[in-house]
């Protein structure tokens, strides 16, 4: 599958019938809401974890030169902290394009972590079957290919460094995110 997912994320999953869509974020968009939202809650989806397996050709590397981003892997028995917005389906356009670098909207449940209850919605998920998709390598392996990352929105470990300290805000403890930060720390010091 192509990395750019625009299309077919608009084919795929129609939102203009809806007054309202609920979007759980787990990377850039738990710190970096540029789009206009009607709520925002601390969420957690079940049954996957973050990992930096990604590639970013746009935002945070090039197409010669990927950086490392955070996508979502099924695992039994995981959670994930986040963020949800609920958005007006127009959003997406923007979303649409942020997230097109090999992310597909899934719909998902996520639960409330600020009270009871919960709310189908949708997340962004980047899969092994598309053209970006880097896979596994170690935290020290991770570290030292964002450390050499840099894109349009800026150095690859920005990235990874906001994300950390929004976790931390959130009482999220991602021990894949914090062990790359850990190695990371060490590169740039």
């Amino acid at each position: 599958m192509s990395h750019n997912t625009i299309a077919i994320n608009q084919q795929r999953q129609p939102l203009d019938h809806l007054e309202s869509v609920w979007l759980f974020g787990y990377g850039s968009l738990i710190y970096k809401a540029d789009f206009p939202y009607l709520q925002r809650r601390p969420a957690r989806i079940q049954g996957w974890q973050r990992r930096f397996w990604q590639g970013s050709h746009d935002h945070r590397g090039t197409p010669q030169a990927p950086g490392r981003v955070a996508t979502l892997v099924e695992a039994a028995g995981a959670t994930c902290d986040g963020m949800a917005y609920e958005v007006t389906p127009d959003v997406f356009a923007h979303l649409d394009h942020r997230e097109k670098n090999g992310y597909l909207r899934i719909a998902t449940r996520f639960d409330w972590l600020d009270q009871e209850g919960s709310v189908e919605g949708l997340v962004y998920i980047a899969g092994p079957d598309n053209e970006a998709y880097l896979g596994a390598a170690t935290a020290t392996e991770i570290a030292q290919h964002i450390a050499r990352s840099q894109g349009p929105s800026g150095p690859n470990s920005e990235y990874l460094l906001k994300l950390a300290d929004a976790l931390r805000e959130l009482g999220e403890h991602d021990e894949h995110v914090f062990a790359i930060e850990a190695e990371l720390r060490k590169i740039l010091a």
